[in-house]
């Protein structure tokens, strides 16, 4: 059984081809190939949650993630957010591969809604704001350049000493501190905090605009539910409609057919971005999907590299 750390998964994982597997997950997923049962959550009174997160397609290892959300962490010096995933062999059930997932989880998650700007924000957009100083947004940061060939990248955050620790490790990015201006002059808004309410009004946001919004914090929300209101929706599936925790705050009491998947857009089965003025919104939960073709990725690069240890039952 092969044994991946976190650095070496890093190692193991191009943030390029991350996006194309990303793409071809979601295909798969719209396309009713991917089997991902709902994932059972644990709570630990006063301290976090557990979840575990299965999927299968054929092709793929048998993938669960057990991820741990326990907020106080932060405060602590820990990740808020810490994983593991787990590949078994689908003939047999055998164990094949335990590998750090808190990478992963951060990747994967910021991959979706950059893949998302890939496929719905103008092709002509060359101002990006990320509203956010954490993870997600550092992920944000190193993905954005990939997609589009922005002339400005930007990074607005509560503490605007956040948003410049963070601008100091990408070269180029631009540390902002006023969001509404920044929000107002933007071509792409990508959304990664765990703010329990709005970040940005949805009168900032101009006509052509893309945002985008990964973070998950109920019973509220970072992403106004202005905005969704008057702009094309898409989501990873419709349990993005489906209550709290599995869907999103924002998205309650939405009709879910108003919501239109990233993997059908993909497909060519429903469209995407149907004019230069549209507002597109791309609204993240997480599906299991995205981490069974991020390892997949992994472990399919350290086998062929020969990374990590082994480990016998």
């Amino acid at each position: 059984m092969l044994i991946l750390s976190e650095a070496e998964v890093k190692t193991c994982i191009d943030l390029r081809r991350l996006l194309d597997v990303l793409a071809d997950g979601f295909e798969a997923l719209s396309g009713g190939k991917v089997v991902y049962p709902a994932r059972p959550q644990l709570d630990i009174p006063q301290a976090g949650y557990s979840l575990a997160m299965p999927a299968w397609m054929a092709g793929m290892h048998l993938t669960v993630k057990i991820v741990n959300v326990f907020e106080g962490n932060i405060a602590k010096g820990i990740p808020s957010h810490l994983a593991t995933i787990h590949l078994f062999d689908p003939q047999t059930g055998l164990p094949v591969c335990v590998m750090d997932g808190t990478y992963i989880t951060a990747v994967r998650t910021s991959g979706s809604a950059v893949l998302s700007v890939r496929e719905l924000a103008r092709r002509d957009a060359k101002v990006a704001t990320v509203v956010g100083a954490g993870v997600q947004a550092g992920q944000h940061l190193h993905l954005l350049p990939l997609v589009r060939d922005f002339a400005e990248i930007r990074v607005a955050s509560k503490e605007f000493a956040d948003a410049q620790a963070l601008a100091t490790l990408h070269p180029g990015v631009v540390a902002v501190s006023d969001v509404e201006a920044a929000v107002r002059s933007s071509d792409v808004v990508c959304l990664a905090t765990h703010s329990y309410e709005p970040v940005i009004s949805a009168e900032w946001v101009r006509p052509g605009t893309h945002v985008s919004s990964v973070g998950v914090a109920p019973p509220g929300g970072e992403l106004p539910v202005e905005l969704v209101g008057k702009a094309g929706l898409f989501v990873e599936t419709s349990d993005a409609f489906a209550p709290t925790p599995v869907g999103s705050y924002e998205l309650a009491g939405i009709n879910p057919e108003t919501g239109t998947e990233l993997g059908e857009i993909l497909l060519g089965v429903r469209p995407g971005r149907v004019s230069a003025d549209q507002i597109t919104v791309y609204k993240a939960m997480g599906v299991a999907m995205e981490d069974m073709v991020a390892a997949d990725l992994a472990y399919r690069e350290a086998i062929r590299r020969g990374i990590g240890g082994v480990a016998s039952l």
